[in-house]
């Protein structure tokens, strides 16, 4: 039986992440294999992927701050906000070359924080049940609601000037639901002269860094990170005290918390050994699971 735990993969260019899944079932041999935090067919990087029981993980690993490489060309807009879709406009030369590095610098760091960004158009974010780019593609004029995300930071790398555009690197840090091409558009409205993305890695999603992951060709069960290890990096543990204790946890029987103190967040709970049981959390001081990992224990 296949093993249960993470897979990070290194997404290539072109495919899409469903793509990935398929490749990754079919190496692994098993169907129950699913993905945290959709990366676009341009898109590269860090894709985390669950394995059979790990799949009911990804809910929690996806709510976590992520990092991108990314370039920005000021000077042109597309449908898609990236370099994918059609173009639909181009700045002025003029008006483009009078654009200076330190406006770019400004009008990025004027969304550094809580902001409420406007997903684009050609997004997986549903309207009415259906996806945002299904409708875009059926000809429907679709404006989505803004949403709160964070970016936590935003440094400027690199940045390059040609007739045509300026070319910015970047390095982002942001919550998750941050649509980094929306960041593109933003900033090239914001100077006047439109913008879209056209480049994007994905370096870390949570804890799960570019450094840990492997190509799609290369996944076996070797590439697996044990559920253990992936529950004691991503969550706040709580290693139970006795054999009673895990074995009430495995049935549900809630115990009294004497898990880690403050509000209340996803724990992972471990028996004496170290093994992964389940993910709780206080709730009026007694455990509450939000997933239990195990069979029961009788």
């Amino acid at each position: 039986m296949t093993a249960s735990g993470i897979v990070v993969v290194d997404k290539p260019g072109g495919m899409t992440s469903h793509d990935v899944v398929g490749r990754v079932r079919r190496a692994l041999g098993t169907r129950k294999v699913g993905h945290a935090g959709t990366l676009d067919p341009m898109a590269t990087g860090v894709l985390v992927i669950g394995v059979e029981r790990a799949t009911r993980l990804l809910g929690h690993l996806a709510l976590r701050d992520k990092r991108y490489l990314a370039t920005m060309r000021l000077g042109s807009t597309t449908v898609t906000d990236d370099a994918e879709g059609e173009h639909v406009s181009s700045a002025d030369p003029g008006v483009l070359a009078a654009v200076t590095d330190d406006e770019v610098s400004a009008a990025l760091a004027a969304l550094v924080g809580r902001i409420a960004q406007r997903p684009s158009a050609v997004s997986a974010v549903k309207v009415a049940g259906r996806r945002a780019y299904d409708r875009v593609r059926a000809g429907e004029d679709v404006e989505l609601e803004p949403r709160q995300v964070e970016i936590t930071r935003m440094d400027v790398i690199d940045v390059r000037r040609s007739g045509s555009g300026i070319d910015v690197d970047l390095d982002v840090e942001c919550s998750t639901g941050t649509y980094v091409r929306a960041i593109a558009r933003d900033v090239g409205a914001a100077l006047g002269v439109g913008g879209h993305l056209t480049a994007l890695r994905r370096t870390r999603v949570g804890t799960f860094g570019i450094d840990q992951a492997v190509n799609p060709e290369e996944v076996d069960e070797s590439a697996i990170v044990p559920m253990s290890d992936v529950a004691a990096t991503s969550f706040p543990v709580w290693r139970l005290a006795s054999d009673e204790e895990a074995s009430a946890v495995t049935n549900g029987r809630r115990i009294p918390w004497a898990g880690p103190a403050g509000p209340p967040a996803p724990v992972a709970v471990l028996d004496a050994a170290g093994d992964f049981l389940a993910l709780a959390q206080d709730e009026d001081g007694l455990a509450r699971y939000l997933a239990v990992f195990v069979t029961p224990r009788l």
